[in-house]
């Protein structure tokens, strides 16, 4: 008798590469920042980019309790663990970091799977694990790279001369970038770590912390494909793809490989005019041109960055790409667009199995790994958004006043001093 978190059709789909589900495995750890971490984290809050203190606390807890759920499983006498999951929440001012997955076992009687290792973790369904196994990809270890950062004051001094315009102010968008590439770079140095030459099946989820700050949280699966490398490759070498299992099986099938996850951020500034401009007219109903304009030249530059990207690593296309939106200020818009850039497969790549079982493909759709990239607005209902529009209107109102005497304030301070030098 055993707990298992899988559907029937995960587990029809791991009988036939000779697993079974076993027991729910869970690990935790509470953990407390303590006073002189709170206030150095605060220190750098104001300044803006990484809290490294935070990071690295989030980064020991979320890794403890990793580490406790794969001893619980390997107690069960498990093969392994799916569908791993790390999360954190407060209790009593304190953080408990939790990890949950579903014990994998081996079906007697049936030789062990040449394409995985004695005991492995991974974030992929039962589904996504056959998707895998039968793509050649082997999983070995649940990997994550994480950054908690803040805008911070300083930062948003450095650029506020630059909103009084309209367009993109390069100053916070160089900062997301780099922040970005840094969880990146940390999720491919555990999968270096773990001797895996790639991490599939990547989550990106963008997590607000405390008030004005954010982590972002990349976790997938670091994988060896033998057709890929020899042996384990060096971090900035190992490949990285946000596509689901069945993605990359159809990819696989169609002689194409994943090359890298593309992530890139673009920070637009609607102006102090165009502000002013935008409150009137939100006033009365209709399209707002100056917001529309803006929104749109935002997306086109933030997929001119990833295209470029892209094209510099020598990619044949972007597919699965993403555009996500949010409000960081009044005023102050932030686009993100993501994706997997693929190229030509080598040879060996190709999948198993001539065609996916219709268990692989016919799933629930609560089941399917979404990203969890904060937007606009959520879905709400009819009334619910109704309300909710009127209070997002009169805190647009109340929002760009304020933006607008502040970005005046600078600017007439600006002219103070420059008259005061002269």
């Amino acid at each position: 008798m055993f707990i298992s978190g899988m559907s029937g059709n995960e587990i029809y789909c791991l009988a036939l590469k000779g697993l079974a589900p076993g027991e729910i495995t869970v690990g935790n750890s509470v953990q407390s920042l303590g006073v002189g971490g709170a206030l150095s984290a605060f220190g750098r809050s104001i300044t803006g980019g990484e809290i490294r203190q935070i990071t690295t606390l989030i980064s020991e807890g979320r890794h403890a309790a990793i580490a406790r759920m794969e001893e619980e499983g390997r107690s069960h006498g498990a093969h392994g663990i799916s569908g791993v999951t790390s999360g954190l929440s407060t209790l009593a001012g304190f953080t408990e970091f939790l990890a949950q997955g579903t014990a994998v076992h081996e079906v007697e009687g049936q030789d062990k799977h040449a394409h995985a290792p004695d005991f492995f973790s991974t974030a992929a369904s039962g589904i996504e694990l056959y998707c895998h196994l039968d793509t050649g990809y082997r999983p070995h270890k649940f990997v994550m790279g994480n950054v908690v950062y803040a805008l911070g004051v300083g930062r948003g001094l450095t650029g506020s001369l630059r909103t009084l315009g309209r367009g993109e102010v390069r100053e916070f968008s160089s900062m997301y970038n780099e922040l970005r590439h840094t969880a990146l770079r940390r999720l491919r140095a555990e999968a270096s770590t773990a001797r895996a030459n790639s991490v599939v099946d990547v989550r990106i989820d963008m997590l607000p912390h405390a008030t004005g700050t954010m982590e972002l949280l990349l976790t997938g699966t670091a994988s060896f494909h033998p057709a890929i490398s020899s042996g384990p490759l060096p971090q900035q070498h190992v490949i990285t793809s946000e596509l689901a299992g069945e993605e990359l099986w159809n990819l696989a099938k169609l002689g194409y490989a994943p090359l890298q996850l593309m992530l890139t951020t673009s920070v637009y500034s609607l102006g102090v005019a165009a502000s002013i401009g935008s409150l009137f007219q939100a006033v009365q109903r209709g399209e707002l041109p100056e917001v529309t304009k803006l929104i749109y030249e935002a997306r086109e530059n933030c997929l001119d960055l990833i295209r470029r990207e892209a094209e510099a690593i020598g990619a044949a296309q972007v597919i699965g790409n993403k555009l996500r939106i949010r409000e960081i200020a009044p005023g102050l818009v932030e686009l993100v667009a993501m994706g997997t850039a693929v190229q030509k497969a080598p040879p060996g790549t190709a999948p198993e199995t001539e065609r996916l079982p219709p268990q692989a493909v016919i799933t629930d759709a609560s089941a399917r790994k979404k990203d969890n990239v904060q937007g606009l607005m959520s879905a709400v209902s009819p009334m619910a958004r109704a309300q909710a529009t009127t209070r997002f209107g009169g805190k647009t109102l109340v929002g760009a006043l304020l933006a607008g005497i502040i970005a005046l304030s600078c600017f007439l301070f600006e002219l103070f001093l420059a008259i005061q030098r002269r």
